[in-house]
């Protein structure tokens, strides 16, 4: 668990770090007992920390010093066109995480990943440690993945069908469909499909070249009033060696 307070250096605020501090690590160390309290689990170890810092920040470096496998947040979202779909936080952290992400919304209560969709435009090739994520949680706990592909109104490219036979392939024993939408705005088009198919989570490629970076930019979101009421994997793509 991360709390981070942040203090901007000033004459009147000499003193106030120490004092804000003993606060966080008061406020903090009740949490973890309260988390210790309510999840009792003996595999689970709860680790607090407390930092002067910038959230997004901390949760980065935290994430890069702990050598953590996954950052795990919650988010209440906000009103502009980038912040509807996930909130200002989640978003800088998702774009700049190095390790899968999963955002959480606000008031979503646990329940098994049953099924997971998936979305891609096969722009992108799909080795196995690509998927490794959302594999693993599949794995996990019995899921379904279902690929969602959003046509641009043209057949697949070669390139396209290459990658969706890798991706196939990478998905290996896990139980996946494949799935065409007809050609509409990105987030419509997923949007259609959780309607006529009950997802329990959403999962994503974080990748400048595909259609997940225009996800945070697009102002359709906001017209359409999309909102995501299920927990969002964002899986970073592999650096190029």
């Amino acid at each position: 668990v991360y709390q981070t307070e942040y203090v901007l250096h000033s004459p009147g605020q000499i003193g106030l770090g120490d004092v804000y501090q003993t606060e966080a690590m008061e406020q903090i160390e009740e949490l973890k007992k309260q988390l210790e309290t309510e999840f009792s689990n003996s595999k689970h170890e709860i680790i607090t920390h407390v930092a002067f810092n910038t959230l997004v920040d901390e949760i980065l470096n935290s994430s890069e010093h702990e050598h953590a496998d996954y950052i795990i947040m919650g988010t209440k979202g906000a009103t502009g066109a980038k912040e509807v779909f996930l909130g200002t936080h989640a978003v800088h952290v998702v774009n700049k995480s190095k390790i899968p992400v999963i955002v959480v919304p606000d008031g979503f209560e646990f329940e098994k990943p049953k099924e997971i969709l998936f979305p891609t435009d096969l722009d992108i090739p799909y080795p196995p440690e690509q998927v490794t994520p959302v594999v693993e949680l599949a794995k996990e706990h019995g899921s379904s993945i279902e690929v969602l592909h959003i046509s641009t109104g043209y057949d697949l490219t070669e390139e396209q069908e290459e990658h969706k036979k890798q991706l196939d392939n990478s998905l290996g024993d896990v139980a996946h469909l494949f799935h065409e939408s007809s050609s509409q705005p990105i987030i419509e088009g997923i949007s259609k499909f959780q309607m006529t198919k009950r997802m329990n989570m959403l999962a994503m490629i974080r990748n400048k070249h595909t259609f997940l970076e225009r996800i945070f930019i697009e102002p359709v979101i906001q017209k359409i009033g999309y909102h995501v009421s299920i927990p969002f994997l964002v899986i970073p793509i592999l650096e190029e060696k």
